[in-house]
């Protein structure tokens, strides 16, 4: 938390009634904030009392802060909520257009967008007692809501509560078919391209030893599995959630063509949350997969997890050609020796390795991380992952019969 000065508190203040208008705007932002947690804070101040902001920010905290990654909506919303000297000059940077130059404001930080419009969201009602007598603060600003087209390239980290909730409808809808593979093995068929003279010699010893016709053959065909190696450090949090939402749609969808949809999660060590996808409600879904993983948020250990998951689940998921999607930045501080050879083990176990990187939204992104210089060479297809549009494109890279292009392409960034 940000060290700024002590709240002046008047002695008829209205406290209550600004905690309550701070809840909702949390629960605007993001957070779940019911009527009991509201009353719990209520009581937590009454009783412990603050003489400053911290002990106030920390109290609130307890109360309002149920998950790590609600840390960072609490610290926006308290920041810009409860007196922050620079709070209109915040406010109104965020909402109007600025221009880039020698003067470009900082860079936005995360949720820090999310919790201005929250506040906002009940500019035009009547708000709490907050300021001194005399000192009033009106806003004048249009907020434009994203078109569709707009929606779908904007980065997830920037989008606001509303704009997730639009993106994770249309992540819903979003499939990826896939065509079948032909077997080895053959089968029985009419018009087959492939002569079976076994069956054509058992039907002329029916009739004689005389051969009236020619028995055919067809290759069977079947759908591979769909595997998804999901990173959930800290520095992929905001993208593996929404990651997380399309794997749902994957898992559950009916008619996509994909045998089976297993989904890993790794941060510092390889969580195999499948059965938890299954479920319908993805809420449920992604509440008890995050009950099990449990380094959210945490460090890297790519080379480590993909070690994990090709010692003890390649051979029971890889089978029969299987797509496996890998969703990490690639920042990785372990051996980089060892992620190379897990992920060459990785490669060679499967039919197609897609990379999927949030990074590659930088249009002058160069591989310069020893861990994506390990991974690079053992990888066939290199794409961001950062917006919906970026999701979308899976769908074309997975009808695409060939990778040399790609190959190609990766080979020049090393």
């Amino acid at each position: 938390m940000a060290t700024l000065p002590d709240l002046e508190i008047p002695e008829d203040g209205k406290l209550a009634a600004n905690i309550t208008y701070f809840a909702r705007a949390l629960r605007a932002a993001g957070v779940p904030v019911g009527a009991g947690r509201l009353i719990d804070a209520i009581r937590a101040v009454e009783a412990v009392g603050f003489s400053g902001r911290r002990d106030f920010y920390w109290t609130l905290h307890a109360c309002f802060v149920s998950r790590p990654e609600q840390r960072a909506v609490f610290g926006q919303v308290f920041r810009l909520f409860w007196r922050d000297p620079q709070f209109l000059e915040h406010m109104m940077g965020m909402l109007r257009p600025t221009l880039r130059g020698a003067n470009e404001p900082p860079k936005k930080k995360d949720a820090e967008r999310r919790a201005a419009e929250a506040l906002l969201d009940g500019a035009n009602q009547e708000l709490p007692d907050m300021q001194e007598d005399g000192e009033e603060i009106e806003f004048d600003a249009t907020i434009s809501f994203s078109t569709s087209e707009k929606l779908k390239q904007q980065d997830f980290e920037q989008m606001s509560a509303d704009e997730l909730a639009k993106a994770r409808r249309a992540i819903a809808q979003i499939t990826l078919p896939i065509k079948p593979i032909a077997s080895r093995r053959s089968q029985a068929a009419s018009h087959g391209p492939l002569p079976d003279w076994r069956a054509t010699l058992r039907t002329a010893m029916r009739t004689g030893g005389e051969l009236q016709s020619i028995q055919r053959r067809k290759r069977k065909q079947h759908y591979p599995n769909l595997v998804a190696l999901c990173d959930i450090s800290g520095s992929m949090s905001g993208y593996s959630r929404m990651l997380l939402h399309f794997l749902h749609a994957a898992s559950n969808a009916k008619g996509a063509g994909w045998a089976k949809v297993h989904s890993f999660t790794f941060g510092t060590r390889l969580t195999n949350i499948t059965r938890h996808l299954h479920h319908r409600d993805v809420d449920a879904a992604l509440h008890k997969a995050g009950l099990q993983a449990q380094d959210w948020e945490g460090g890297t250990r790519i080379g480590e997890s993909l070690h994990a998951f090709n010692r003890d689940w390649s051979r029971r998921t890889l089978g029969q050609g299987a797509v496996v999607l890998l969703i990490t930045d690639g920042l990785d501080r372990d051996d980089a020796a060892l992620l190379a050879k897990e992920a060459e083990r990785l490669r060679l176990s499967c039919r197609r390795l897609i990379w999927l990187n949030p990074l590659l939204r930088w249009d002058g992104f160069t591989p310069k991380a020893a861990g994506v210089k390990a991974l690079l060479p053992h990888v066939d297809t290199f794409t961001a992952s950062h917006s919906i549009g970026s999701i979308e494109a899976l769908a074309k890279i997975l009808s695409q019969a060939g990778n040399s292009g790609d190959k190609a392409r990766l080979m020049s960034l090393l």
